[in-house]
């Protein structure tokens, strides 16, 4: 399975995480606005990510069309996107739980509450721009610590997955699929993460995260399906039922993941440094 992927050099999966980087950030802004759209943007602070969400690629653009992360200007705009990334991240998922959690900490209100994971979704961003300038040259390194970030997303999406699904019982059987594929995918990668050599859980690992993509791709046609028609001429009509988006972050992490498996499976490790 992995082999199909052909052989990419470091720099080549440097590059593929920056374009990766890069359109998911913009279609943060996307996500984002619909998301806040709920409240109407009651809080002026709400407009930030959807902002940092737009400058942010811009700064990221020029490095990546010109193939050349290495650049001071590239390199330096990574890591302040990269840092303010992980700050709007954090502070999100304070904001979110701020909303009702910090005033009575219970189970309903960590539920019913603002999604108080998905911020996070930028600070993990962040940490893959600031990888893709740390590990320049250890491509086997790159390449695990690529997987532990997908790992670590695929755990936020077992919580998001939980929770969401929570909020109305789990009243369809299809719901509890995420859970459990979200479950899966963590379970594996994390033995990926701690036996990195073994190319049989690699490839094992690599044909499960297709599988997830496809979770992703049924879970936007479920979410899809609670839509009346015209839902998409009245924004407000869609920030009141199943986010479409939502479930494509299996897909997203999935790719992430399979990017990380591939160079696992292709470069030798650097012993001196494990």
């Amino acid at each position: 399975m992995i082999r199909w992927l052909g052989t990419l050099s470091c720099d080549a999966r440097r590059l593929i995480i920056e374009i990766f980087v890069i359109f998911n950030l913009a279609f943060l802004a996307v996500d984002v606005y619909v998301a806040h759209l709920a409240n109407h943007f009651e809080h002026t602070t709400e407009w930030l990510p959807v902002a940092f969400s737009v400058f942010g690629p811009l700064v990221l653009l020029p490095g990546a069309i010109r193939r050349n992360l290495d650049r001071p200007w590239a390199y330096f705009g990574g890591f302040a996107v990269g840092f303010a990334a992980i700050v709007v991240g954090v502070a999100g998922l304070v904001f979110h739980l701020h909303s009702a959690f910090f005033a009575t900490p219970s189970l309903k209100n960590l539920v019913y509450t603002a999604p108080f994971i998905a911020p996070l979704s930028y600070a993990g961003l962040g940490m893959l721009l600031i990888l893709n300038r740390l590990e320049r040259s250890h491509a086997f390194e790159h390449a695990l610590w690529v997987t532990i970030l997908a790992l670590g997303g695929f755990v936020g999406n077992f919580g998001l997955s939980l929770a969401d699904h929570a909020v109305n019982g789990f009243f369809r059987v299809p719901e509890w699929i995420p859970v459990f594929a979200a479950a899966l995918a963590s379970s594996l990668l994390f033995m990926v993460c701690v036996v990195s050599r073994d190319r049989v859980l690699i490839g094992t690992t690599a044909v499960v995260m297709v599988a997830e993509v496809a979770v992703g791709l049924l879970g936007s046609f479920f979410h899809l399906q609670t839509l009346p028609g015209e839902a998409w001429r009245h924004l407000d009509v869609v920030t009141h039922r199943a986010p479409p988006f939502a479930p494509m972050l299996f897909a997203d992490l999935a790719v992430l993941a399979l990017i990380g498996l591939h160079g696992l499976a292709r470069e030798p490790a650097d012993d001196s440094r494990l």
